[in-house]
């Protein structure tokens, strides 16, 4: 594994929440594929995407949230090269012809229950043509692309060339002492790029700080841990209202990067490390977090940002500190003893307490492993080791979860 095609492939920057982005991506590859006006959108998507799509606030929309809106900004887009960002877009003029799509209501959406991984199948049919795209397992990953019935783009594989695995994959199946060791083999072209991804999310945390009541975020020079978990929430909160800022993402996930991102950054400044340290944790957390991602699922039952990041946050906290991989190990039995089982119900901003509950848990669980304390191997699913709570947590959340989703798409559907 490469560190810059991992960073390549999940460090990467978005507009607004990564599902509704994906949808709205989308609804322009598929709209770009005619001409002349739009007569129906039609989406077919999987439940997770849909949760996440459900609630959410869109950048430069003036407050709409929601999966149709994301589908109607999406075709009305007139450059879909955009990708994740293409909520930069919006005008009021785009604006204008989406209102219009909605109000005809020519949009379509269909929750295929069958889909356990990521599935946006979108089509936009147009007076001069008709287009379709759908992307498949990784938010920008164009599985097929048609005009008018013709395969004109896109490759089914999940991955590279002959079906490999993917770099999220490739990265699951390492262990964290590989990671760690990954870690420090940053160059001078990686150090930057993380330093940028950084200093976006954490322009969104110190932009969120204004949208929440005051003195919520206390000032520098106070309690440190309480200070991050919440510039963390502001940063959450204000990405899942829809202000138009960059985040930089992480594993799919706009919310994963800040979670990650703000702590790590601000501790390590805090506490005097050398820059280049600060880097090589930022690095590992990210790859943690990549790598319990992908046994969680890109789209899962469970939170992301308070499970994957929060495992980030704790070990990338320990390198730091100069942590054996003992208390690496303790740390992730902390964490997996405390806060697995933390569902999932979609994109929105009650998403910031999730994460702040995760950051919260992190700093303690990083803590206890300093002084030698951690959940025992005979409680609950904690493993024999970090690597082995990581498998457990995947199985709970992959196979043990599976009615969650069900139950809370029935539940949001029936408050509309």
């Amino acid at each position: 594994m490469d560190l810059t095609e991992f960073l390549s492939a999940e460090w990467k920057p978005a507009l607004g929440c990564t599902e509704p982005a994906a949808v709205a991506h989308a609804a322009s590859l598929a709209a770009a594929q005619g001409a002349g006006g739009i007569r129906e959108v039609r989406l077919v998507v999987d439940p997770r995407t849909y949760k996440n799509c459900h609630a959410v606030g869109l950048p430069n929309s003036g407050g709409r949230t929601g999966i149709l809106w994301a589908l109607a900004l999406g075709a009305c887009l007139p450059d879909p090269a955009l990708g994740l960002g293409c909520f930069a877009a919006v005008d009021a003029a785009l604006l204008a012809a989406a209102r219009e799509l909605v109000d005809r209501k020519v949009i379509r959406v269909e929750v295929d229950t069958s889909r356990l991984e990521l599935h946006i199948d979108c089509t936009v049919a147009r007076e001069g043509g008709t287009g379709r795209a759908v992307l498949e397992v990784e938010h920008t990953h164009l599985a097929r692309l048609e005009a008018d019935g013709t395969q004109v783009g896109g490759s089914p594989a999940r991955a590279g060339a002959g079906g490999a695995p993917s770099v999220r994959a490739r990265v699951g199946a390492m262990g964290l002492l590989e990671l760690r060791k990954l870690a420090a083999e940053l160059s001078g072209e990686n150090r930057q790029r993380l330093r940028e991804g950084a200093a976006f999310n954490l322009a969104m945390a110190e932009h969120g700080v204004a949208l929440l009541p005051e003195g919520f975020v206390p000032p520098p020079g106070g309690d440190p841990m309480a200070r991050l978990s919440r510039l963390v929430a502001a940063g959450v909160f204000a990405r899942m209202s829809g202000e138009p800022l960059m985040v930089m993402s992480l594993a799919g996930s706009g919310n994963k990067g800040i979670t990650v991102a703000v702590p790590v950054t601000l501790w390590g400044r805090a506490g005097g490390h050398a820059q280049a340290r600060v880097d090589e944790a930022l690095a590992f957390g990210c790859l943690v977090t990549s790598a319990t991602t992908h046994r969680l699922g890109t789209l899962s039952a469970v939170c992301g940002a308070a499970n994957a990041a929060g495992i980030g946050i704790a070990l990338a906290i320990l390198l730091l500190e100069g942590a054996t991989p003992a208390q690496m190990d303790l740390a992730v039995a902390n964490m997996v003893g405390n806060v697995a089982g933390m569902i999932c119900d979609g994109a929105k901003i009650g998403c910031a307490m999730k994460a702040m509950t995760g950051v919260d848990a992190a700093f303690r669980s990083a803590t206890l492993a300093l002084a030698g304390f951690g959940i025992p191997a005979t409680d609950g699913i904690v493993g024999m080791d970090g690597d082995d709570s990581l498998v457990n947590l995947g199985r709970l959340a992959r196979r043990g979860m599976t009615g969650v989703d069900a139950e809370v798409l029935e539940i949001m559907q029936a408050k509309l």
